[in-house]
């Protein structure tokens, strides 16, 4: 019996599956819907409700939302705190059906300025479009050292690129 009572404390100190904080899925759905304009299943809204499989951290920030890719079909969620998660929602009737069609403002090759911004500082440097991309569009920028990452960053304005901060 005292071999034991440490490994009961264990379970019973330790907070069960159900207690753990999880996201509501159906908010995501909600906010995806209104992002888009759209219900699930109709041209221009998410192809499917989020599957309700994920067990996703809640999040204790509003969820930000934005296209992805350049033909915006799909919708990008992301839990905005240190260690959020992002996922991506993908849009029924083919690339960008509720999105009227918009002229890159990016083309591939250009040269940019890439913006990195938080609460009161912004900082750029140069670097090239790896994807072109109109407006608000989420496209593959590098800076022009060597070795430079790949960043995912917005199209702001003609070459202009904003990077969001993790």
């Amino acid at each position: 019996m005292i071999r034991r009572l440490p490994l009961l404390l264990a379970l019973v100190a330790s907070p069960s599956l159900a207690q753990i904080a999880t996201a509501d899925l159906a908010e995501i759905d909600r906010a995806v819907t209104s992002f888009t304009g759209m219900p699930a299943g109709a041209p221009g809204g998410a192809a499917a409700p989020v599957d309700r499989r994920l067990r996703l951290a809640r999040c204790v920030q509003p969820l930000a939302l934005g296209w992805h890719g350049t033909t915006r079909n799909a919708v990008q969620v992301r839990c905005p705190v240190a260690g959020g998660w992002t996922l991506y929602v993908p849009l029924a009737g083919g690339a960008g059906a509720g999105a009227p069609f918009e002229a890159p403002l990016v083309a591939r090759g250009d040269a940019v300025t890439i913006v990195v911004g938080g609460a009161g500082f912004a900082v750029a440097q140069p670097g090239e479009a790896l994807e072109s991309g109109a407006a608000g569009a989420w496209i593959k920028v590098r800076g022009l050292a060597p070795k430079a990452p790949v960043l995912r960053g917005r199209v702001l304005r003609p070459g202009v690129i904003g990077v969001d901060l993790p």
